[in-house]
């Protein structure tokens, strides 16, 4: 199937929860061109409705679910929505994620616990609501990290404990339903082209232009990228693959992402 590879997902069905917008779109994409039957889940009705329409473009079955992944109750409706209509689950990604550049001083307590409550307790949320559909064995779980949760960065403190507890909820989740046949891995997305994290974190061309350059590949990331990761981690290819924590950034991690916070700090103080 050309760019994805001859992976085949047409007797599979993908639930990403987040996959409305950015990377998390992209990654659906992938599936849906691969031929998965999709769920997507998203607090915004208009962002649900708008992806399932792009993504019903791949000429699969897409089915669109509301929900706030810190709310529980909601996963967990909205998930039950897509196995009343799908049955077990053999993919599920987990990609709602908050954040803003702030300096721990500048930061809110509500502020902290914002970022923290999407991307750990609604990490859990998710998890553990997708459980009892989970395909047993065989079932693959992808979370989306970043690499604030193993690099320590300024104006990033909520990020990074919020995403080093995903991490290690991937690799505690991994022992705990390995012995069902789950596995559960993580995807650490380097700078990726034309996101919101994006705009976030390089606002402007300067910034931008000095995140190309701290990237060992000298350019920017696609959403596709991270897709084919997911799709390659939720493949028999990978059947032997679980908790591990996986970077696809052009080698970014390996030291250029806190020269960005640096520079980002800089122009912050600025205005």
């Amino acid at each position: 199937m050309g760019e994805n590879l001859d992976f085949n997902f047409s007797a599979n069905t993908v639930i990403v929860v987040g996959g409305t917008s950015g990377i998390n779109l992209g990654v659906a994409k992938n599936f849906a061109d691969a031929g998965a039957r999709l769920g997507v889940i998203s607090r915004s009705q208009g962002k649900v409705e708008s992806a399932v329409e792009f993504l019903g473009q791949s000429g699969g079955e897409v089915l669109g679910s509301i929900a706030d992944v810190r709310n529980y109750d909601q996963v967990t409706e909205g998930l039950q929505h897509f196995a009343d209509q799908f049955g077990a689950f053999d993919v599920l990604v987990s990609g709602a994620a908050g954040n803003f550049p702030a300096r721990a001083n500048d930061m809110s307590p509500n502020g902290f616990a914002a970022v923290v409550n999407i991307d750990l307790l609604g990490t859990f949320h998710v998890l553990k609501a997708a459980y009892p559909h989970l395909r047993k064995p065989g079932g693959s779980i992808i979370n989306i990290s970043a690499p604030q949760a193993f690099i320590p960065m300024i104006l990033q403190s909520h990020v990074c404990a919020a995403k080093a507890g995903v991490d290690m909820i991937t690799r505690t989740f991994a022992m705990e339903w390995g012995g069902e046949g789950i596995r559960v891995n993580s995807i650490v997305p380097g700078p990726i082209q034309d996101t919101e994290g994006m705009k976030r974190l390089a606002p402007t061309p300067e910034l931008l232009n000095s995140v190309v350059e701290s990237v060992p590949l000298k350019r920017l990331g696609q959403s596709s990228d991270i897709g084919r990761m997911a799709m390659f981690l939720a493949s028999p290819l990978a059947d032997y693959v679980t908790g591990t924590v996986i970077p696809v950034d052009g080698g970014w991690s390996l030291g250029g992402v806190s020269g960005l916070m640096d520079e980002l700090s800089k122009e912050m103080e600025k205005h």
